[in-house]
């Protein structure tokens, strides 16, 4: 019989392999090919996210010479491209580099006329990873309004609207930048309920709301005061009207489709499936009673996979390190000692492979995932006050680390639980 880790581990590896980028491009691509050129045009590529390497080697196999293309992605992710130029930006806070990578993306498309196209291909992530701040805002004020949001509680959506408002891309941005070329867009989506508008910011679509509502929003949060002046002097101006010029968006993968994948591996493993939620969302604190609630639900006469998909939130209290994954682990592991019976595990990752500003995708917990942490000689209540859930669960061997997955479409979890003897 397999571990409970290793099983967990397979899970994970199927939510992944069912969002493979080249694999549902390709796919995409089969079902509906590209239309043919407009005569004396050229073709530009422009791939965006953690997963734009897979989909622009993909891409380049399906659009002929001669063409343009740019690759920008996430360090971890930085790979050569023959046939392309390919730059990696910072995340989760943009940085000087996220700045060249707009200002790359900016030079490519403006230069195309009406009868060129730009492919742009879209994945998790690239909203810090290509900045280009609206005029008046500097890239400081950028990072700080980046910072803010990120410690802020608020869901992707919401942040999401606040930055299309600060940025010359986002929001359908780019739209206006590629004018008067035709976009055709691939996306993939790393957004809970995929609103096309929310995925990296949503470059070839409209924003998701206006500077009033992205005011509002930041008011609630209590972190408008704290923002820098020329951000707050931005979002009280009444921007230009003027219609959003077109494209053609295509979803091409979610995090659903990966669910339902990890759904099918537990059969195979011997589990009896149950799809709980593919809308974990919200505070790290509200998710664990969610997690909670079901497992204790759950039939202990038969061995018992709960999968869930979502992208929560953590407040930051302290100056730790760890990431939302890594948080709900930690405190799955330190409610579940005492509340859960059975031999159980939990784990919850990130689709990416990276969880916050750290090397792990995110992390296990056990019934005993919580004592070890204080036989390892730390004090796991008070790491996880400060936010430290990294150093908790590697005192516990209990992160998952894989490196770089080459695509993100949100967060995966899933709950182990034998069968009762």
């Amino acid at each position: 019989m397999s571990s409970l880790p290793q099983d967990a581990r397979a899970l994970f590896d199927a939510a992944v392999a069912r969002a493979d980028p080249a694999k549902a491009l390709s796919q995409a691509l089969l079902a509906t090919p590209l239309p043919a050129l407009e005569p004396g045009g050229q073709d530009y590529i422009l791939a965006l996210g953690k997963a734009a390497v897979p989909m622009m080697q993909e891409m380049l196999r399906h659009i002929p010479e001669p063409r343009q293309a740019l690759v920008i992605t996430n360090p971890e992710n930085l790979t050569e491209v023959p046939g392309a130029r390919v730059l990696a930006g910072s995340h989760p806070v943009p940085d000087q580099a996220s700045a060249d990578a707009g200002a790359a993306v900016i030079d490519l498309v403006s230069q195309t006329t009406a009868q060129d196209r730009i492919t742009v291909l879209v994945s998790g992530g690239g909203s810090s990873l290509m900045v280009a701040p609206a005029a008046g805002i500097s890239l400081a004020d950028k990072a700080a309004v980046g910072a803010a949001l990120l410690s802020s509680g608020l869901d992707i959506n919401e942040m999401n609207l606040v930055r299309q408002h600060l940025s010359e891309l986002k929001g359908g941005g780019l739209l206006r930048h590629a004018a008067p070329a035709s976009v055709q867009a691939y996306i993939l989506s790393d957004v809970i309920g995929d609103d096309l508008r929310a995925i990296a910011s949503g470059p070839t679509v409209s924003a998701l709301g206006d500077r009033a509502a992205a005011r509002a929003l930041l008011q609630r949060a209590g972190i408008w005061q704290d923002l820098p002046d020329t951000v707050k002097t931005h979002l009280s101006q009444q921007p230009p009207t003027s219609p959003l010029p077109e494209a053609q968006n295509s979803l091409i993968g979610s995090n659903r489709h990966s669910l339902a994948a990890m759904m099918e591996r537990a059969r195979a493993l011997g589990w009896q499936p149950q799809l709980v939620s593919d809308h974990l969302t919200g505070d790290v604190c509200a998710a664990v009673e969610e997690i909670l609630h079901a497992a204790k639900a759950a039939p202990a006469d038969q061995p018992v996979a709960l999968i869930f998909g979502g992208e929560t939130t953590v407040r930051l209290r302290g100056d730790g390190r760890g990431g939302r994954n890594q948080e709900l682990a930690l405190r799955m592991a330190q409610r579940g000692a005492s509340e859960l019976s059975g031999d159980w595990l939990f784990l919850s990752a990130g689709t990416d492979g990276r969880d916050g500003p750290t090397d792990a995708a995110g992390g296990f917990a056990t019934p005993q995932t919580w004592q070890a942490i204080a036989e390892a000689g730390q004090d796991p209540a008070a790491l996880l006050a400060n936010n430290d859930s990294y150093a908790a669960l590697k005192a516990a061997e209990a992160l998952l680390i894989c490196g770089g997955t080459g695509t993100n479409v949100a967060d995966v979890q899933v709950f182990l639980r034998r069968a009762a003897d």
